[in-house]
């Protein structure tokens, strides 16, 4: 039996503030650029000093205070005192807000954490400052990384973590949002999320945690077919490596016979919390099943705060394991068998979410959306609700699957049109999900590959705010996999919005 996730951690505890406005003086020192980025639990924004009001400037060197605006240099340390940018996050969850101070006045110092310069509360929200020096979000890199890539990160996330460990400091979680590149591509930790902090090293053997939080940082960005980290991963999911150094060592012996430059399959994928939601409750996740057999996973969980993330990281996942067990190593080829673990999968995962919501005592539910490779001439997709799978083909994009929703319904029975259902005020009504009854039914259908064919699985959160014409457009204006799925993303953006947005691509008819 899978062991049952956890309830995660409140994020907030209220609702996302209203966003600072553009030009807005924040503090002693700071004018408000813009806001560059939403996150669960977070917003980023840019900053520069750009304060005439203020009679005096304050050295970010040696923090003096005193030196007038028309200074250019320090008068204490001698340091420039051009104009300059930042970079700060806001958080709102106030319980987290004290160990965030005690984490900022312990100035701990490590190449890869971007400490902060300041930290405050205004208007309720904690500010986190750091200069800025072209900095990129790793929120905005599509998954995955490529190998040398995850190789730096793996060993920054993994080195990072000791470090803390050392001086007696845990993660209440550890995400995309913690994360930057530099121009120099090197990675950065920052805007740690920290659940305790002791006086004494956190002992190995008590740093289980930090090590599958490492590892789930690597299975997100790991490319699909690269085999020997993903059969490192399922080690380390059980349990054979408890603490960071040893974690680490394997982790160099597993990347060191990689070659780099080999050619990696060709599928992306990225999630986004979009413009409106609180908490992103999508999930994605992709495996090899064996030699030219993929599989490919979205899902939108519901059920609000602590169950609709765990409902369709709890499907997407088992769906995985199930279909991995049933395929490695039994030489199944016929299109048929593999419609039928297909089917076993998805009703293993069904019954899984099940179980848990029966035991939790709600309502959770998932959308489940997959995508089986079967060698360079066959596919199978497959869906309950209305994540959808889509099929471009010589530039004309193709909806394979159907919407089990009540909007749907409506249009087949000629009762409204496709435009009318979009905007419908009971378009959020789904008539099958993952995890709400026993033994679902399934859509299954079967896709032979032709040359250059590009499939698309994504949530609501993109065919909801863009409409076909655009995602087709997009598909075929952008070549590179990795722009083309952040396009995407920018589009449901502009659309408004309003939901998670979630996107695999996969690129099944390039000869490999």
């Amino acid at each position: 039996m899978p062991q049952e996730p956890p309830h995660p951690m409140a994020i907030g505890g209220r609702p996302r503030p209203t966003p600072f406005p553009s030009g807005m003086k924040l503090g002693d020192h700071y004018r408000v650029e813009g806001l560059v980025r939403l996150a669960e639990g977070r917003m980023f924004y840019l900053l520069n000093d750009d304060r005439p009001d203020q009679a005096f400037r304050t050295c970010l060197e040696c923090g003096y205070h005193d030196n007038p605006r028309e200074e250019r240099t320090c008068l204490r340390c001698g340091a420039a005192l051009a104009d300059r940018r930042f970079l700060m996050s806001v958080r709102w969850d106030t319980q987290a807000f004290g160990l965030a101070q005690d984490f900022f006045e312990r100035r701990l110092v490590h190449p890869a954490i971007a400490t902060p310069i300041d930290l405050f509360v205004h208007d309720h929200v904690l500010c986190s400052v750091i200069p800025y020096r072209g900095e990129s979000l790793l929120l905005d890199e599509s998954s995955p990384l490529s190998g040398p890539e995850l190789l730096r990160f793996a060993q920054r996330v993994v080195g990072t973590l000791a470090f803390l460990c050392h001086h007696g400091i845990r993660l209440a979680q550890l995400g995309p949002a913690q994360f930057l590149f530099t121009p120099a591509n090197e990675v950065l930790l920052w805007d740690l999320d920290v659940e305790e902090m002791g006086e004494e090293p956190i002992p190995p053997e008590d740093q289980g945690r930090a090590v599958q939080q490492a590892a789930d940082l690597l299975a997100r960005y790991a490319p699909v077919d690269l085999v020997p980290l993903w059969d490192f991963l399922e080690r380390v999911e059980a349990g054979e490596f408890l603490d960071l150094p040893s974690l680490g060592s394997a982790l160099q012996g597993i990347f060191a016979p990689l070659d780099s430059a080999s050619d990696p399959f060709p599928a992306t994928a990225i999630s986004d919390v979009g413009l409106c939601r609180d908490l992103n409750e999508d999930s994605w996740a992709w495996t090899r099943l064996d030699d030219g057999t993929h599989l490919f996973v979205v899902a939108d969980g519901m059920g609000g705060h602590a169950s609709g993330e765990v409902a369709s990281a709890l499907a997407a996942r088992t769906l995985c394991r199930i279909a991995r067990e049933r395929i490695q190593g039994n030489g199944v080829r016929a299109v048929e068998a593999f419609e039928n673990i297909l089917d076993e999968a998805f009703q293993i995962a069904n019954n899984t979410v099940k179980d848990l919501a029966e035991r939790r005592g709600n309502d959770m539910g998932t959308t489940l959306v997959a995508l089986l490779i079967i060698g360079e001439r066959n596919a199978l997709i497959a869906n309950v609700g209305d994540s959808r799978g889509y099929l471009l083909r010589d530039k004309v994009l193709h909806q394979i699957t159907h919407d089990h929703s009540l909007v749907a319904r409506m249009v087949e029975q000629n009762r409204i049109t496709p435009e009318e259902a979009r905007n419908h005020p009971h378009s959020n009504i789904l008539l099958r999900t993952v995890g709400t009854e026993r033994n679902v039914e399934i859509d299954i259908f079967s896709v032979e590959i032709e040359a250059n064919d590009r499939i698309l699985l994504c949530s609501d959160g993109l065919w909801g705010e863009v409409e076909d014409e655009e995602i087709e457009s997009i598909l075929n204006h952008y070549e590179d996999p990795r722009v083309t799925t952040r396009e995407l993303v920018r589009a449901a953006h502009h659309g408004g919005g309003k939901d998670n947005i979630t996107i695999v691509l996969v690129e099944v008819g390039r000869p490999r």
